[in-house]
């Protein structure tokens, strides 16, 4: 059973904070070499910021501040927030840092010159449940970079899960990577061990992913692992899978390093969680990193990252269609406002949101407005009409945003409720 969540410091942990909680219980000498895994897991997980928070939520770092964050005799962990509405603290680290790949803004792309390290499956699954035992971490995502091909790679890992499953009875939080060229037995076999599994996309087309990532193919070694997956879900029963029920499904794009637009990324995850009902799409705005082709590019604004998990939130959660999101001329969404208030303020400026009588679907594309609350304002008309902004304060909803899309008992509210506020 895994302990109480260590009091340590906000992440990345420093490995001797790490030590002196491992050292304070029984599991210090789980294994003779945990000083030498936790040194080299530092090394690994080191840039493993290109990997967003599994809680990602408009709030990610900017490029200056993920490099900060690569603190050598450090371990990079981050906050999770799983699907029943629980946070873990998430260990995210590479079997190896080293890589055979040539991905032209990778930090491990081969041929680069930094200090590489490596864990094997066992002393992976080691270090990691001597610091789940000792309360450090709570569960873990687990990469790779490609070395001696992706179909060994990819078996590395598995062998890690099964350590960790099979061996040491975990039955906590596993995120696995598949691997590009994955097999489908080995997806099939990721799917059985992981809670969650993913595959990095990179890029919406086969186009710019040439452009990105030239040793790559788009469809056959990235898009189909994804298809698999879901053929998987769809067609054999579940329990088979772990705990009985089939991972969720995610990705990720790097976003503006080859001249890529916002439609195309948002076409591509729209038809993404058509096709393969995928769980959620990431978002990594380019940051150059030394000593790889693309060092002198121009970094991405985290804004527009923001704006693309703002847009990819309206497809997968509030009803919106891909072609109604509000593109510039130039294939780009708005900087300025979130793309729910763009589209409010060209669809309702003029006509206005009758709330009293409008749909679900229709109140979740008022601005301010979430599940929750569209669902507390079809709860309430059932007791009789929303007369005033009152009336929606007072059951749970904070009307400002929407005020200006919206009929309360065919009046706009706007004036009323800034005479209420004194405005």
């Amino acid at each position: 059973m895994q302990m109480h969540l260590a009091a340590l410091p906000q992440p990345p942990y420093p490995i001797e904070e790490i030590r002196k909680t491992i050292d304070k219980t029984e599991y210090m000498f789980y294994h003779q070499n945990m000083s030498a895994y936790l040194e080299r897991l530092a090394a690994l997980s080191a840039n493993m910021s290109l990997e967003p928070a599994e809680d990602a939520d408009c709030t990610l770092l900017s490029g200056d501040q993920r490099l900060s964050q690569r603190q050598e005799k450090a371990l990079n962990v981050s906050h999770a927030l799983l699907p029943n509405g629980q946070r873990i603290v998430l260990l995210k680290t590479l079997l190896t840092s080293a890589c055979e790949r040539n991905c032209y803004y990778c930090p491990f792309r081969a041929g680069r010159d930094f200090r590489r390290a490596s864990l094997q499956p066992d002393e992976m699954a080691k270090a990691f449940m001597t610091m789940y035992r000792a309360g450090v971490v709570q569960g873990m995502f687990l990469s790779s970079g490609v070395a001696g091909g992706s179909l060994r790679t990819q078996d590395q890992i598995l062998a890690t899960a099964e350590i960790l499953r099979l061996k040491m009875h975990y039955e906590g939080y596993l995120h696995l990577k598949l691997m590009p060229g994955a097999e489908y037995a080995q997806v099939e076999r990721a799917m059985q061990l992981a809670d969650r599994v993913s595959l990095n996309l990179e890029a919406p087309n086969s186009d710019r992913l040439a452009l990105l990532a030239p040793g790559k193919v788009f469809i056959e070694e990235l898009l189909q692992p994804l298809r698999w997956a879901d053929e998987i879900r769809r067609k054999q029963p579940a329990h088979l899978a772990w705990k009985g029920r089939w991972p969720s499904l995610t990705t990720q794009f790097v976003v503006g390093a080859v001249g890529d637009k916002d439609v195309e990324i948002l076409a591509t995850t729209a038809n993404l969680h058509r096709q393969v009902r995928l769980g959620r799409a990431y978002f990594s705005a380019f940051h150059p990193i030394a000593d790889t082709p693309f060092e002198d590019r121009p970094a991405v604004s985290p804004l527009r990252q923001l704006r693309l998990y703002q847009a990819s939130f309206l497809l997968r959660d509030y009803g919106f269609q891909f072609e109604e999101l509000p593109f510039e001329a130039d294939g780009d969404l708005p900087i300025q406002a979130d793309p729910k208030l763009i589209w409010a303020q060209r669809n309702l400026s003029e006509a206005p949101l009758e709330i009293n009588r409008a749909e679900r679907r229709d109140l979740l594309r008022l601005p301010g407005i979430g599940p929750k609350s569209a669902e507390a304002i079809l709860r309430a008309r059932k007791k009789g009409k929303l007369r005033n902004a009152e009336d929606l304060r007072h059951i749970g909803v904070n009307p400002a945003r929407a005020l200006p899309y919206i009929l309360l008992d065919g009046h706009r509210p706007a004036q009323q409720l800034a005479f209420q506020l004194g405005g």
